[in-house]
């Protein structure tokens, strides 16, 4: 195919001869007129004064003191009419302090009628600021749109300064888009034809296979293609980030055999807001979407019970594994993030029918790296095809280490597999162990901490001894008298030199602890720079007469990765990534010690053994379930039944990529006993999966249901034992409405579970009993 000439608009933003619209008195020089009265939810709760003192330009600036937990607005009085396609550009200049709360630049958007479209269109948010932040905003007026009002608002309690507000129309869609692009570009191999429409910068997939072509959302508020050409196979793009009136460069490679492209872009200086591209793919009824959350769920893209979300990749509340997909059991496609440490993706609902779009996130406020995304298409396999084209993926980029290969490092790794986890808070653990010992319960994580006296005697019985440790919040010591005790683990010596500086110069903050006076504390954050140096001393001196052979590291894989702006420990996402495995590197070979981590992240599969949470699905846990663990809950909440015990949505994802390579548990608050009527299910789940159950009791709770543990303990550790070091190499649905499920092992281990409360008829014509749990050897 002959290349065609690359056709490229510079970036520029043109006024098209209306001249800018502009917010009267911007300035505040005059005083607040064309401007509303300061609105609050809470009446009464806000104050709005002109202030002197203080100005970001000229003399004067406007000053609010919000005192209400609820949101408020400050506005002009006029109405700008608008066009759909109008490119506006918002700006103010915002000093935030002495409050919680947080201050947005936005605007809201209004039909012909006068009924809001969007009440908050185009925001930008901060909170508390180290002086002066400006606030920028760029967008589209979609369709639908007739008139706007630039405002600012507010949640929470703070005191603001304004400054220098002002808005512009800078052009229109229509008159950037370059007339002579041609109408579309392709390329193609054996399996797939992959298009750019020019007019929207979307996608157009034929795959070949099955006939069937896919297509993209059209959303031109974000990007406009501003040239295309084809060279060596390929096609080469420009796009305008309309946001950031940034010129990016894209390319979209397809691989000359399998069913499967690349899409690149780069761009360069500041990425204010996140970009969203490419644009996702249309939902057909019929399909689910596959989100490795934790250990996986699928959720109908008509299933209107879902709420449109938001889950980071850089960190473990958010997609552990850096895919999504979407099938209808059998054809399918997905999307790899193959730069994931400063990207997100959107689950939103276009049409009624749920989606999933990719969002690039700024690297310390530029666009930094080039941001790489791969579509895989599949003509059969579903949501097992889908995980294991990301196993593909985690051997190649280096995140794939068996539990065979660890145990070779550490033969204690042993003691981990088929081991149920124990927090147990009473004093006398060795009687406890022997009771459980002599009840059959013979492979236990004991993971609360203990004497040395107690270590020796628990490691003789072969316990796997563990306990729990941090290395993520500090607590100002000023704070200590005011308090009901001070956390064992809290790493005073970082405070405050070593502790997370965000972009506005303010310290992140971390864990809340209530004061004795019923105020509430927050912990700082320590610089993932910082952590390594504070674990080696502190894990290295305790060894020297605890003898553990387990450690838990809180929150390392759960929380985020973070930035810092500390001019002392500077760091980007990737580096808080880098020295957040290193943390854990330390504690796994250099103190030779099994380890396990919060929620967790496949960033960390080289250098943990098992995770306490990857079982439990984060949004879906019951409330406060980090806090109030003990508790035993009586009643179901509808959240915790349809989702978190939901055969009907949940997915194996991470069993299917890394079930031999790390060890999958329930959150501590999220236990097998936690709910007494969920507990079966749970067993099910684990025993389905092959992951061990985990208990949380004391003395009395132990000897009033120790029958029940005991069977939890068989009808799981069991299969667990079989399989631990074993890949599971298929999952599938053997009834429709997904109640009976059958996961396979590449030992040759079956396992079927019968998750309704009456006997089903299998696809081969036997029967399978209510509850059931059948495990075949083959």
């Amino acid at each position: 195919m002959k290349p065609r000439p690359l056709v490229f608009l510079s970036a520029f933003f043109f006024t098209c001869g209306l001249g800018p619209v502009r917010a009267a008195n911007d300035g505040f020089e005059t005083g607040l007129r064309g401007w509303r009265d300061l609105w609050t939810r809470e009446p009464g709760r806000g104050a709005l004064t002109l202030d002197r003192s203080t100005a970001h330009g000229g003399s004067v600036s406007v000053k609010i003191e919000h005192h209400g937990q609820r949101d408020w607005s400050f506005e002009p009085t006029d109405r700008q009419a608008v066009k759909p396609g109008d490119i506006f550009r918002l700006e103010a200049w915002v000093k935030a302090d002495m409050g919680e709360g947080s201050v947005t630049l936005c605007a809201t958007l209004l039909d012909e009628k006068g009924e809001a479209v969007d009440w908050s269109h185009g925001s930008r948010t901060t909170t508390r600021t180290a002086g002066w932040r400006r606030l920028e905003s760029r967008f589209v007026i979609p369709e639908g749109v007739a008139r706007m009002t630039p405002r600012m608002i507010g949640m929470g309690p703070l005191t603001v300064w304004l400054d220098d507000f002002k808005f512009e129309r800078e052009g229109s869609l229509a008159d950037l888009r370059p007339p002579d692009l041609p109408e579309a570009l392709s390329v193609s191999n054996a399996a797939l034809q992959v298009s750019l429409r020019t007019r929207d910068a979307t996608l157009s997939v034929l795959d070949r296979r099955t006939g069937v072509t896919t297509t993209q959302v059209v959303d031109s508020r974000e990007c406009l293609l501003t040239g295309a050409s084809i060279e060596s196979g390929a096609i080469r793009f420009k796009l305008l980030a309309i946001e950031s009136g940034r010129d990016l460069a894209g390319i979209i490679g397809l691989d000359p055999e399998r069913a499967e492209f690349t899409v690149e872009i780069k761009g360069e200086g500041s990425l204010d807001a996140p970009l969203h591209f490419p644009q996702p793919f249309h939902s057909r009824k019929g399909e689910y979407l596959v989100v490795p959350m934790n250990e996986g769920i699928s959720y109908p893209v008509d299933d209107d019970s879902i709420h449109p979300m938001k889950l980071i990749a850089y960190g473990g509340h958010g997609i552990c594994m850096a895919f999504w997909g979407v099938t209808d059991g059998g054809r399918g496609r997905m999307a790899i993030l193959e730069t994931p440490d400063d990207a997100a993706i959107e689950l939103r609902r276009i049409d009624g029918l749920l989606d999933i779009r990719p969002e690039w996130q700024a690297q310390r406020g530029q666009f930094g790296y080039a941001r790489r995304l791969r579509y895989v298409f599949f003509d059969r396999g579903g949501h097992v095809a889908i995980a294991k084209r990301y196993r593909e993926h985690a051997r190649k980029t280096g995140l794939f280490k068996t539990l065979a290969e660890k145990r070779k490092k550490n033969p204690n790794v042993d003691r981990l597999i088929g081991a149920v986890n124990v927090w147990c808070w009473d004093r006398d653990s060795v009687e406890i162990v022997t009771e459980m010992q002599a009840a059959g319960i013979d492979r236990i994580l004991w993971s609360n901490r203990q004497s040395p006296e107690k270590l020796a005697v628990l490691n003789a019985l072969g316990v796997l001894t563990s306990r729990y440790d941090i290395y993520q919040d500090v607590m100002d010591p000023a704070n200590f008298p005011r308090l009901h005790g001070v956390h064992g683990d809290w790493t005073t010596a970082a405070w405050p030199k070593d502790i997370v500086i965000d972009r506005a110069g303010a310290w992140l903050h971390g864990w809340g602890v209530k004061g004795k006076e019923g105020e509430w504390f927050h912990c700082g954050v320590i610089c993932d720079k910082r952590a390594p140096d504070y674990a080696l001393a502190r894990i290295g001196e305790e060894l020297k007469t605890h003898s553990y052979r387990c450690r838990f590291i809180d929150t390392t894989t759960a929380a985020p990765w973070h930035e810092c702006y500390s001019p002392e420990h500077p760091m980007t996402r990737t580096e808080s990534k880098r020295w957040k495995m290193e943390l854990l590197r330390q504690v796994s070979e250099t103190h030779k010690l099994v380890t396990g981590c919060e929620t967790g992240h496949d960033a960390s599969v080289p250098f943990l053994h098992y995770f306490e949470g990857m079982m439990s699905l984060g949004p879906y846990r019951v409330p406060d379930a980090g806090r109030d663990m003990a508790r035993i809950w009586t009643e179901v909440p509808e959240r915790v039944a349809k989702f978190q015990l939901g055969h009907r949505y949940r997915l194996p994802l991470w069993e299917l990529v890394y079930h031999d390579c790390v060890v999958a548990q329930w959150y501590w608050g999220d236990y097998n006993n936690k709910l007494p009527a969920l507990w079966n299910k749970r067993d099910q789940f684990n025993a389905l999966y092959a992951t061990p159950p985990m208990f949380m009791f004391n003395r009395g709770q132990w000897r009033e249901n120790r029958e029940r543990f005991i069977r939890s303990y068989h009808d799981t550790c069991s299969t667990v034992r079989r399989v631990g070091y074993s890949e599971m190499t298929d999952h599938r649905f053997l009834t429709d409405d997904r109640d009976v499920q059958q996961s396979r092992f590449a030992n040759g281990v079956t396992v079927t579970v019968n998750f309704d409360d009456k006997a089903r008829e299998l696809p081969d014509g036997s029967t399978m009993g209510a509850g059931v749990i059948k495990v075949v050897d083959r």
